[in-house]
């Protein structure tokens, strides 16, 4: 991996989409923050309340999208790249550094089919390095944890079958996403253009 910026600022900027000072987040991250020790395990107790509060729409068979961070926390789903939306803001409320990571992975059903797959890298400060963390949520054959020497994302990249990781820690939500999330208006439409999203993070090769 390695970063869009080296300026450790840029990784805690507030957004439209990452609107961390959401009365929901702001309360949200002070629950959360109650019987922490210090910083990774506030890290740890604010990505297993993502991972495993906030579902993944498509798990629930939800009709409807969610983008900003503070949509998926109000509606409490959200596809993989809209909990990673949220994961980010809640941290970077507490201004620990993070940023947005991309895979183009396999189809369960059609390993020559292809889709996009956001999680989140974060910055941690007491080892000087980043760490890449899963939200999606868990369910069987998906195993994401928090790990900090070893990684244990939900889907570990397989090259044989074409999939890939994007190498770049992004600043801010990819553009191309975050206006799919932003204007579908049911999960329908949202898959339909999702392909996009990918042919802008891995080039026209994508299928």
């Amino acid at each position: 991996m390695h970063v869009e910026s080296n300026n450790l600022q840029d990784y805690i900027k507030k957004s439209e989409v990452i609107n961390y000072d959401h009365r929901l987040i702001v309360e949200k991250c002070l629950e959360l923050q109650k019987g922490t020790e210090d910083e990774i395990s506030l890290i740890k107790k604010v990505y297993e309340f993502v991972r495993d509060e906030i579902h993944h729409s498509g798990d629930i068979g939800a009709e409807e999208g969610t983008c900003k961070a503070s949509e998926v926390l109000e509606a409490g789903h959200g596809i993989c790249c809209a909990k990673a939306h949220l994961f980010a803001a809640m941290l970077r409320f507490f201004g620990i550094p993070t940023g947005f990571c991309y895979q183009k992975l396999s189809s369960s059903g059609d390993v020559n089919k292809k889709f996009l797959h956001g999680l989140n890298a974060v910055y941690l400060k007491d080892l000087n390095r980043w760490i890449r963390l899963d939200a999606r949520g868990n369910k069987p054959g998906l195993d994401a944890q928090f790990s900090i020497y070893e990684e244990k994302i939900a889907k570990p990249i397989k090259k044989e079958l074409g999939e890939e990781d994007n190498p770049v820690i992004f600043i801010e939500p990819n553009p191309t996403v975050f206006e799919i999330l932003k204007k579908s208006n049911n999960m329908e439409e949202l898959w339909g253009q999702w392909e996009l999203g990918m042919k802008d993070l891995f080039g026209s090769g994508s299928k």
